[in-house]
């Protein structure tokens, strides 16, 4: 394919059974099914401090944090899934975006150069009933506050411990599908607009 659409792929969970993880994985699967280059990724290998800006004056940015910038910036969209905590984003995604959001040295203030003309498909998976879904609106909000398109299809799926078998994947095959077709449609717009 001439051009290739690159994308990032990532839950906003530590956890190491994370269902979030699981779901992320096969969103990413029919992403490169569809032509995507994808990079999936785990953020316990990029541990960051809480946000501070006394801390960024005084170190400067966390390596681990730079690594994460340049990751977003060498891929044209992402594919985020998030639990729901407390009926919003998590703190560990959060944290990584407000990092992500700064700008470094020699870019102007509020450049959001991780951010601006970025394209991201967002979905969740809970233990609940609403599968995520009071979370992804605000981490739809904040993604589109900082300059990323967020497409309009998004995926939630609730009673998460009786969805995913052993090795990970959904039982439901329509569930499976709308996983799959999501990587695949952010592909497809990445694909037009590349």
């Amino acid at each position: 394919m001439e051009n290739t659409p690159k994308i990032l792929a990532f839950a906003g969970s530590a956890r190491e059974a994370s269902l979030n993880k699981k779901m992320v994985k096969i969103a990413a699967e029919g992403a490169k099914q569809a032509g995507a280059d994808v990079t999936v990724i785990d953020f316990r290998d990029y541990p960051m401090p809480l946000y501070d800006q006394d801390l960024q004056d005084r170190e400067g940015f966390p390596e681990s944090v730079l690594e994460f910038k340049k990751l977003l910036k060498s891929h044209h969209g992402f594919l985020i899934a998030s639990p729901e905590y407390n009926s919003s984003i998590t703190p560990l995604l959060k944290n990584a975006i407000d990092w992500a959001s700064r700008p470094e040295e020699g870019e102007p203030p509020l450049s959001l150069t991780c951010f601006r003309g970025k394209v991201a498909a967002i979905m969740a998976t809970s233990p609940g009933g609403l599968g995520g879904l009071r979370g992804l609106f605000h981490v739809r909000s904040i993604l589109e506050s900082i300059g990323v398109l967020v497409i309009p299809e998004q995926k939630t799926i609730p009673n998460a411990y009786q969805v995913f078998d052993e090795a990970g994947n959904i039982k439901d095959e329509k569930q499976r599908e709308d996983v799959l077709g999501l990587g695949e449609k952010l592909t497809g717009i990445l694909t037009k607009l590349i």
